[in-house]
């Protein structure tokens, strides 16, 4: 088949008979197996894809009616849940086990008639920055096989990077859909908190995870993003606000109030093609007529600390419940229930997941409570009210995705927090609950991909949808 530019381009010739879906996937399916190296999917529904495929080929055949999504070849991250499906989190923890039911927004997906090809690579429980913390090993960068993708949705976002599926949802509590889009050259949106259910999400921190939608344009992304939205009776956390028509909301004729923070632009870590393609765009902008100015952000340093704080405190809440007991791995050698739990969560589980359930439990302790875990939520608040008062007076906030480009695999960090400040610029929007939408924005001299982060307030995805389509067509 030809070049995918859109899922209407591609619904259109399917309809005129230019290919048949089955055709379609099995294009993806050959791209999966020549692409193997890259060790995105962690299992590839072959034959329930084709069957799928047949199935809507003859509804278009006999003109029947179809959803919003048909011929849409999808991949999901691996902690989100299909019934009799085997769903791992990336983990040993979780060997053998499959889901008794489908997360909603897979099964959103489903009713609208795309078909999932199968379920890809993470970082273990979402944990990370760069899709090295897999117990199945990490994902390389199609751009570059020796460097990272990002993470912890690294494999989703190689999975459109290298044209394995049009597009794939992963799940953001720090950056970890923005991130590997940047890395990977790729469009990536966190929603706003609640927008989308986390029924049938493996938690990692609860009060921060989102799941996000990968593709290669905002067309598509906004049309997915909108049929995975909205109220869901299985969790209780999720906004019943309307869903808008994203995907009929594209055109951006207004002049915008762009904010930039200082702090992000000025900030040492900031690798100096980002900070120039940063500042190029935001010129563009101003010779457009539109409104930029720069802001201060005080408290930028707080951010990051205090995610880390009051995420690892819900992991190790969260992640409590895999025990060896009920599901998954349990250790063969325990002798008593002690030994059973100890030794089953010490080899099931890997280094970083472990690393922070200690430092979440450390956070939680009775000692300690109140000096961390609860300041820690007075500062969150405080950094919501800063970022949504910027955002009362202007538009948008935009800001680099990452402060570097995708870094090699296998980099000696003598600190494991090092990479935590891989997170630095996207965390901001998760601990205020903010939608956040990273677009590519050129290449380094390496020619690898940079990511422009465009954020604004609670549930305006619209507007991010339609001012990102701007700055991608400009």
């Amino acid at each position: 088949m030809e070049t995918y530019h859109s899922l209407q381009q591609l619904q259109n010739e399917l309809r005129e008979g230019s290919y048949t879906l089955v055709s379609v996937v099995e294009h993806y399916l050959k791209s999966i197996e020549e692409n193997k190296h890259l060790n995105v999917f962690l299992d590839v529904y072959h034959s329930e894809a084709i069957s799928k495929a047949q199935e809507l080929q003859n509804k278009i055949d006999s003109g029947q009616s179809l959803g919003k999504l048909f011929g849409l070849v999808i991949g999901i991250k691996d902690v989100l849940v299909q019934k009799n499906k085997e769903v791992r989190s990336a983990s040993k923890i979780l060997e053998g086990f499959e889901s008794q039911f489908t997360a909603t927004s897979v099964q959103r997906l489903l009713d609208e008639d795309a078909i999932i090809i199968g379920s890809q690579n993470c970082d273990e429980f979402a944990m990370g920055s760069s899709n090295e913390n897999s117990a199945f090993g990490p994902t390389l960068n199609a751009d570059d096989n020796l460097k990272v993708p990002g993470g912890s949705s690294g494999a989703s976002a190689v999975s459109v990077q290298a044209g394995l599926c049009m597009a794939a949802l992963g799940t953001d509590t720090g950056g970890s859909v923005r991130q590997p889009a940047a890395f990977c050259g790729v469009v990536g949106i966190k929603p706003t908190y609640s927008r989308v259910s986390r029924y049938g999400l493996i938690a990692f921190a609860s009060s921060f995870d989102c799941i996000g939608v990968f593709s290669k344009n905002i067309e598509d992304n906004a049309l997915i993003l909108e049929v995975i939205s909205g109220s869901d009776d299985y969790d209780s956390t999720v906004s019943n606000k309307e869903v808008p028509e994203y995907s009929k909301q594209l055109s951006f004729n207004k002049k915008a109030r762009v904010a930039f923070i200082k702090e992000t632009i000025e900030n040492e870590a900031l690798q100096e093609e980002i900070k120039n393609s940063t500042l190029e765009r935001l010129n563009w902008l101003k010779e457009q007529g539109h409104e930029v100015e720069e802001v201060t952000f005080p408290h930028l340093d707080y951010v990051l600390p205090t995610y880390y704080i009051l995420t690892t405190a819900e992991a190790s809440s969260n992640l409590s419940r895999f025990d060896g007991v009920r599901y998954g791995y349990r250790a063969p050698e325990a002798y008593n229930m002690e030994s059973m739990y100890k030794l089953s969560r010490t080899q099931g589980f890997g280094e970083e997941v472990k690393r922070r359930i200690m430092l979440g439990t450390f956070v939680l302790s009775a000692s300690y409570y109140d000096a961390y875990y609860t300041k820690a939520q007075k500062v969150r608040r405080i950094i919501r009210d800063e970022t949504r008062d910027i955002l009362s007076k202007y538009d948008f906030i935009i800001m680099p995705t990452t402060p570097s480009t995708a870094f090699p695999l296998n980099s000696d960090r003598e600190n494991p927090a090092e990479m935590y400040l891989e997170d630095i610029f996207t965390v901001q929007a998760n601990v205020s609950g903010i939608p956040a939408i990273s677009i590519p924005n050129g290449r380094d001299k390496s020619n690898m991909p940079i990511g422009l982060q465009v954020m604004t307030d609670v549930f305006k995805e619209n507007e991010l949808y339609a001012f990102s389509n701007y700055l991608m067509n400009s």
